[in-house]
Formats: structure tokens, sequence, C-alpha cells
């Protein structure tokens, strides 16, 4: 009589073992291949649904043992059969039943311990997974409604409302084509979208009423701008004619088309006024609103041009009077500067360069001579070296100094 192995097997000239074989590793691997399945499942759904988590490269070991066991039942089982047919003996064959049995285990227990690891977010992924064809079903149901609110609006016909009509067909257009099966993240992104242009449709149609009284009341404003800077404007020939008299010509060489430029920009704000009012008329407030958007913008440009020859008459004038004034506050900033070079111990790297400017100021000042001094190109000169002033500081701040010289 064949003895008793420990373990589920027996062994005998029949290969009567190869029965109890059978049963104990299709068990071991049933149960393996139904925990692999449910972990594999909540993998793919993060992986869709998630990817950034990356749970695939962490799932990757687990699912390469459970193949391999797989691969070594297969075989095993194909020998069982070989050698039940052939009455053939195996050698072996009920140790290595048993090692099988405990490979299987050993990837199931694998398994679990993945699963129990990051449990919380695989059954999450796969719940969301599963709600997505019903979001795209919400969603869908959501734009169809907001699509046929505003196709009966009176204000279907505004910029603004066929514009959010045109972005919420064209997002459900892209939400039709995704497929919740295979393509998760895309479905849940589309459905955003979807949701997005459908709060933005509700928005314009909610502010629609509005625009009118809006129009209506940007209209009357850009009509009081507008003259106010054709008054403002009047002063502008006047103003250069003065330049051209009082002061040398180089000083307002660079103001020659400010006139004629702000005249123009004056009649183009003018004619987009003129829309406005038609576009108001014809009930199209927000084409309204838009043009008077535009005549602002031409207004904002003609004053700056109107303000560049006023205010350099001013300040020429300024300088005329007391040409000392503008010098003496560069010449202050400049002992600052050298006050800091000192106290930050720096004069060996700063010293002479703030030096230099004390030059520069002198040959500027010495440049005011004739019946005409070019008191433009003195300004400018003398806010270039302010400006090269607060550089040199800001470096200076910026810098731990060592030399106290």
């Amino acid at each position: 009589m064949t003895p008793r192995r420990r373990g589920w097997f027996r062994s005998g000239p029949d290969n009567a073992w190869i029965s109890g074989a059978r049963a104990a590793t299709a068990a071991a691997f049933l149960d393996m291949d139904r925990r692999q399945t449910a972990a594999e499942a909540g993998v793919a759904a993060s992986e869709q649904v998630f990817p950034e988590r990356h749970i695939g490269a962490v799932w990757e070991p687990v699912r390469a043992r459970c193949y391999a066991a797989s691969g070594a039942y297969l075989s095993f089982t194909d020998e069982l059969d070989s050698a039940e047919a052939a009455g053939t003996a195996i050698t072996d064959g009920p140790a290595r039943a048993d090692a099988l049995v405990r490979e299987l285990a050993d990837a199931a227990r694998g398994v679990d311990e993945f699963y129990h690891a990051h449990r919380a977010g695989l059954e999450h992924a796969v719940s969301v997974r599963a709600s997505v064809p019903q979001l795209l079903a919400q969603v869908r149901a959501e734009a169809e409604r907001e699509l046929a609110a505003a196709e009966s609006s009176e204000y279907v016909s505004y910029p603004s409302v066929a514009a959010g009509v045109r972005k919420l067909s064209e997002a459900l257009v892209t939400a039709s084509g995704v497929d919740p099966g295979t393509a998760v993240a895309a479905a849940r992104e589309a459905a955003t979208e979807v949701r997005q242009a459908c709060v933005e449709l509700r928005e314009v149609l909610a502010e629609a009423p509005s625009r009118a009284n809006a129009a209506s009341n940007a209209i009357a404003s850009v009509t009081t701008r507008l003259a106010a800077v054709r008054n403002r404007a009047d002063a502008l020939g006047p103003a250069y004619s003065a330049l051209l008299r009082e002061f040398n010509a180089a000083s307002s060489a660079d103001l020659t088309n400010n006139e004629r430029e702000s005249r123009r920009g004056i009649e183009a704000a003018d004619a987009a006024l003129v829309r406005a009012r038609v576009a108001a008329a014809d009930r199209d407030p927000e084409t309204a609103l838009d043009l008077t958007a535009t005549a602002r913008e031409h207004l904002a440009e003609s004053e700056q041009l109107v303000d560049a020859v006023t205010r350099r008459l001013e300040l020429l004038r300024e300088v005329r009077a007391d040409p000392e004034a503008q010098l003496r506050t560069v010449r202050f900033r400049l002992r600052d500067a050298q006050m800091l070079a000192v106290d930050r111990g720096l004069v060996g790297e700063w010293g002479s360069v703030l030096d230099a400017q004390a030059e520069r100021l002198d040959r500027i000042t010495a440049g005011l001579t004739g019946r005409h001094p070019d008191y433009w190109a003195y300004v400018s000169e003398l806010r270039t070296v302010a400006e090269f002033i607060a550089g040199v500081v800001d470096r200076m701040r910026k810098t731990v100094g060592t030399d106290s010289t």
C-alpha cells in the first residue's frame, strides 16, 4: 500500500491522487482569479478616472505574480490530463500540487494586501466610472433645457446669447461623441464643459434684459465725454503754437502730429457713437455697448494726445521759471545713493559710477544756453540720470557689501 502523503493528495500506481490534486488546485486558482478580477476592475477604473494616481504601476507586480501562478496552474493541469489519459506517473506530482496550491494562495494573498491598501481609492474610482453614463445623461438633459429656453427667448438674437448657444451646442456634440465605457476621463471632462456652458448661457440670458438700459446709459456717458474731449482739443492748437513761440523747436518736435491725430480719434469716436445709437434703436443693445466701448478707446487716445501737448507746455514753463528745481531733486537722490554706498560698504563698486553721474549733471546744466535753451532735452536727460541712480540704489540694496572705504 502506498503511504499517505501530508496534505490533500495521495499517490499510487493508479494516480488516484490526480482527482484530488485537480480539485484542490482548481479551487485555489478560482479563488485567486476571483480576487484578481475584482482588484483589476478597480485598477482599470482608477486608471481611467484618476490616471494621475498611477495605480496601475503599483498593481503591475501583483498582477505579474498572479499571471505567473495562473501559467503554472494551466501547465500543471495539462500534465495531469496527459498523465491520466496515458496512465503514466508524474514525478513528485503530489508535492508539486502542494507547491502550486501554495503559490496560488500566496498570489491571492498579495492581491488582498494590495486591495486593502488601496481600497478606498479603488472603490471610489469604480463608483465614479459607474456614474459617468448617468452624469452624461443628466448634462444632456440640462443642456437641452437651456437651449430650448434660449431659442424661445426674445433675446436669442443678442450676440452674447447666440455665442452661448453655439458654445453649448458644440460642447453637447463633443459629449455625445465620447464613449463613457472606454474614455471615462474624457467623458467627465466633456460633461464638465457642457455644465459650464449651461451656466454661462443661463447667466447671459439673465443679464439680457438689462442690456438695453446699460446701452442707453453708455451712449449718454460717451456723448458727454465726447463733448468734453472736443472742448479740451480746442486748447491743443493754441498750446502747440505757444510751444513753438516760447521754446526751442526740438522741445515739441515729437508732438507735431498730435492735433491731427487727436481730431481723427474724435471723429472715429463720433462715428462709433452714431452707429451705437442706430444699434440701440434696432434693439441690439449689445452691439451698441461694443460700439460705445470702441468710442471710449478712441476718446482715451485723443485725450492722451491733447494732454501731451498741454502738459508739455506747463512743464517747460515751470522749468524755465526755475531750471534748478528738477536739478536739485536729482542731486538730492544722488547724494542719498552715495550715502547708501558708504553705509553698505559698496564705495569700491559703485563710488566711481555715482561720481560720474555728478559730472553728467554738470554737463546737462551747461547745455542750457542760448535764447531758447532746449528745456525738453534738459528735463529728459535729468530723468534718465534719475532712473539710472534709482537702478543703482536698487542693486545696492540687494547687495551685502564689505568695502567700507
